[in-house]
């Protein structure tokens, strides 16, 4: 039973420059750069069958490429930080690919995902950060620069069931005109 989702990837040379801000933090477990991603819709475990029609009912997404900027560092979690982020700057053509994904995969009866997309990459995942320290890492790290790339494909990825971070591999590519 694989543990899908979609997502995009984020080009190596940005990868590389983002793992340049790992270190610094207590509890923090650090992802891997080669498994950076933007996730655009969690779909979580499913039979191989539902697969093949996740598969198909993605493959019918056309859509225009789209420029990725990233506004700067972040976190989840507000008073029990638990993951460092590189926040994405929503625009309408990213909202309207994870829109339209969502759309799509309700109808083949996948269940809605209630939580608001706020596009980013995770960079690590925290556990006992206190908000101190989180702010103490920001403080220092939180300015990216001008970071940006064009996305000419979304992805559907499969992960191993763990605890988050990879590896992840690339069950299907969806090319963006």
């Amino acid at each position: 039973m694989p543990r899908l989702f979609t997502g995009l990837e984020i080009p190596a040379g940005i990868g590389a420059e983002l793992a340049e801000m790992r270190g610094g933090i207590s509890g923090a477990r650090w992802i891997e750069p080669e498994n950076y991603h933007i996730t655009l819709r969690f779909i979580g475990d499913v039979q191989l069958p539902a697969a093949r029609s996740i598969v198909c009912a993605l493959d019918e997404i056309r859509r225009s490429r789209l420029t990725i900027e990233f506004e700067g560092l972040s976190w989840f979690g507000a008073d029990k930080p638990r993951a460092i982020i590189a926040r994405i700057r929503t625009t309408p053509p990213l909202v309207e690919l994870q829109a339209e994904q969502e759309w799509r995969l309700r109808r083949i009866g996948l269940e809605p995902k209630t939580r608001r997309f706020t596009p980013h990459v995770t960079l690590a995942r925290l556990r006992g950060a206190s908000p101190l320290a989180v702010a103490d890492y920001l403080g220092h790290r939180a300015f990216l620069g001008q970071r940006r790339f064009e996305a000419w494909r979304f992805v559907l990825y499969s992960a191993r069931d763990s605890t988050g971070g990879g590896p992840y591999l690339i069950e299907a590519a969806y090319t963006l005109d």
